[in-house]
């Protein structure tokens, strides 16, 4: 790997993943991946060598600067505070206030509960229906703050790091086979940003690690 080239390591479907991809593509950061596939070996996130990288073995986690952070959001905040070009959070302090709280209701009250982890808890089969309950749960509330909040994207006209959090979790609602017609400004904004480079380029299908099957 090139000396002092970032290092994402990334499981192609994590939408927590996804987020950073996104936020390395808008801020033209080159960086190198190292794949951790969350299913094969019982999950390679448990492994002696990665729980070194990241104690609570989850991604993503990035290399940057001579130091490994995890979590995606803290990740997202320390390349915007070093790398503050194109910004990911608005100027105006209400409306970064605004960008934290989608942020946070989608990074903390959705994603987490339908989460592989807590899927592997509840049993195979009431996954699906679960996953569904925390999703449609979320959106309910998400759904009601976009129609405040929302212009071109969730906060007005620029991309913000709660965009980078929206996508994902759509994506994930459409992978439950949620139903995403009471949410249409959440469906709008989303169909908006994904026509962009950095979501495309960040997309699972097109990822080093994305099965054959899924590439696109």
């Amino acid at each position: 790997m090139q000396a002092g080239k970032p290092i994402l390591y990334s499981y192609f479907r994590s939408s927590c993943s996804w987020r950073v991809r996104i936020a390395l593509a808008l801020k033209g950061i080159d960086y190198e991946t190292v794949p951790i596939n969350l299913i094969k070996d019982g999950g390679q996130q448990f492994s002696k060598d990665f729980q070194a990288l990241n104690p609570m073995k989850q991604v993503p986690a990035l290399k940057i600067d001579g130091i490994t952070i995890h979590q995606s959001l803290a990740i997202i905040e320390y390349l915007e505070e070093t790398r503050p070009t194109p910004r990911l959070l608005p100027q105006d302090p209400k409306k970064r206030a605004s960008v934290r709280m989608i942020s946070d209701l989608i990074a903390g009250g959705i994603q987490p509960l339908q989460n592989l982890s807590v899927l592997k808890q509840v049993g195979e089969e009431i996954q699906l229906t679960w996953a569904q309950n925390a999703i449609t749960s979320g959106f309910n509330a998400l759904e009601q703050i976009l129609q405040s909040t929302a212009g071109i994207y969730c906060v007005g006209d620029e991309v913000t790091m709660a965009d980078l959090c929206l996508v994902p979790q759509v994506a994930n609602a459409e992978r439950f086979k949620v139903d995403l017609t009471p949410y249409p400004t959440i469906s709008s904004v989303n169909k908006r940003l994904l026509v962009l480079e950095a979501f495309q380029v960040s997309h699972p299908c097109r990822q080093p690690d994305t099965p054959t099957e899924l590439r696109a």
